[in-house]
């Protein structure tokens, strides 16, 4: 990611929370928190090679930690510290067996891990059951509490930001280098000395750090956890969201999950108007992914993000 776009990005969403309306404030909370899950799976399909439709699992794990340890009066400072450290445990033990898989085998067990997780929350009163994990307490630190959206906006693009860098370090280490190596060639990057298989964990584990850092944010910003509230369609959605902004990339994650966040609302909004039927915007939802993913595929191949830097490039080139 070059510097002028980390420049721009910063300034652009610091600047944007205060003027934003009110009602928008709960988008863009929402559409960060997205774009920090997002850059976890682009590690995870650009740079590893894994497919992952679960992602929304570890988003879960991470929510429901954090809420559990602050309605049972932990401070929710403690809550979002170990909603992480939670969310990559339990991808370290639950990935240990599944990244012996490939290609859709990989991704038809991550996807029925989170259907596991979904039917476990469902019947586990502890969780709240069906019903759902209630009463979590606003997000405080020494006394101050976070109330209004505004704040819960910065909180998330602290973690936004936090992840980003994060991103950005592992890719440009060493280890980042093996996990590209292993993505051209894994049996030449093992014969090279590359540690595949201890990276692809690593990697595995980080991305659910991730996802579970935006969960425990997700669940002091609402206060209330459902089942309901972690689809399949959202581990669908993050997938669709680093395709679409560009695999492999830092920028692409963000400008993604914007593009499919923006797109979901108006769809909703256009769904839920007068005379339309009630299951329009769950019909509308799933045709948008198939359209996006489809243009994305014959037209933009790499990626909004790469197809405009290639653009860029050539236009710099004619002048």
């Amino acid at each position: 990611m070059r510097r002028w776009e980390i420049a721009a990005l910063v300034l652009a969403t610091l600047v944007l929370p205060p003027l934003l309306p009110e009602r928008h404030l709960a988008t863009f909370v929402l559409l960060t928190l997205a774009a920090t899950v997002t850059v976890g799976v682009s590690l995870l399909m650009g740079y590893a090679g894994q497919v992952s439709l679960g992602q929304a699992s570890f988003y879960a794990i991470g929510a429901y930690a954090a809420g559990l340890l602050a309605v049972h009066g932990a401070p929710p400072l403690l809550g979002l510290v170990a909603a992480p450290m939670i969310a990559a445990a339990a991808a370290v033990l639950l990935g240990a067996p599944l990244l012996r898989l490939r290609g859709h085998h990989l991704a038809f067990a991550t996807l029925a891990v989170q259907l596991i997780l979904l039917s476990l929350l469902a019947q586990a009163d502890w969780a709240g059951g069906a019903i759902g994990l209630q009463g979590i307490p606003r997000f405080s630190v020494g006394g101050f509490e976070l109330r209004e959206d505004l704040g819960y906006a910065y909180v998330a693009w602290c973690v936004l930001a936090v992840a980003v860098l994060i991103s950005r370090n592992v890719v440009s280490s060493r280890a980042g280098r093996g996990l590209r190596a292993a993505g051209t060639s894994e049996i030449a990057a093992a014969a090279s000395g590359v540690p595949v298989g201890g990276y692809r964990l690593a990697v595995f584990a980080l991305s659910a750090a991730l996802a579970g850092l935006a969960g425990g944010v997700y669940a002091f910003y609402l206060g209330y956890l459902a089942p309901g509230s972690f689809p399949v369609l959202l581990s669908i959605e993050y997938v669709v969201m680093a395709v679409v902004g560009g695999l492999g990339t830092i920028a692409g994650p963000i400008v993604g999950a914007a593009v499919i966040v923006l797109l979901i609302q108006l769809l909703n909004t256009l769904g839920t108007q007068p005379g339309m039927p009630d299951y329009a915007p769950s019909v509308l939802s799933y045709a948008v992914y198939a359209l996006v993913l489809v243009v994305c595929v014959l037209y933009l191949p790499r990626g909004l993000v790469p197809s405009a830097r290639v653009a860029l490039d050539r236009l710099k080139t004619r002048r």
